[in-house]
């Protein structure tokens, strides 16, 4: 497997799936859907799988003395490594915010998703997201990938609304939360987006293998 990782990470991959990363860093944007920073994560990663396409990856890969499910456990692992690289650039925007940054006017006069652990949880869900609907979905022909990215667009944008609309509801406003207000209460949402993120990937990777062992290359 790790041979096959680094096949991907340096024969397989666009180099916009790297340069994508740091847009995990808009989650230091004021007056911005700073979750929109996961959507472009995402985008990165699907130019790999364009470009894979398009040079005959899938069946280079199925050529080599490896198992089929080894080529999508592949991928699986290399959109992982760069969604968690995004997350840990979240991560750090989190934390200066909820610290350094949990006085600044300029955020609190922002109507929108403040960077604190909810929104941590839900880049995790978008990125599971991607993970169950996008990779998932490409590996059903291992060949079309625009039907599944669709849908994935519309998911990930639905997902985006409900999270930056949700502390406008009464009773909501906890989720919007500065510094370390209801600290412990967003915790559990980061831990739920979390195990949503987990769920979603291994459950689609499983389903995957099954997917791709039964087409005929």
């Amino acid at each position: 497997m790790r041979n096959i990782l680094r096949k991907e990470r340096k024969l397989s991959a666009s180099v916009l799936s790297y340069l994508f990363i740091p847009f995990g860093l808009m989650f230091l944007l004021p007056g911005y859907p700073i979750l929109c920073g996961a959507f472009f994560v995402t985008l990165g990663l699907f130019q790999s799988f364009q470009s894979a396409r398009e040079a005959n990856d899938i069946v280079f890969s199925a050529l080599l003395p490896i198992a089929k499910k080894d080529v999508v456990k592949g991928k699986y692992f290399f959109v992982c490594m760069i969604e968690v690289c995004a997350l840990a650039l979240m991560l750090l925007a989190v934390i200066l915010r909820m610290t350094v940054f949990s006085k600044s006017l300029v955020y609190h006069s922002n109507a929108l998703m403040n960077a604190n652990l909810f929104a941590l949880g839900m880049a995790c869900v978008i990125f599971g997201l991607f993970n169950w609907i996008f990779v998932g979905g490409f590996f059903k022909t291992a060949y079309k990938f625009a039907r599944p990215f669709v849908i994935y667009i519309i998911a990930a944008f639905l997902s985006i609304f409900a999270a930056e609309a949700l502390h406008h509801l009464p009773r909501f406003d906890w989720v919007n939360a500065f510094g370390t207000d209801a600290l412990n209460r967003q915790l559990l949402l980061l831990l739920g987006g979390v195990f949503l993120f987990l769920l979603m990937t291994v459950l689609s990777c499983r389903r995957a293998c099954r997917d791709f062992e039964r087409i005929d290359l």
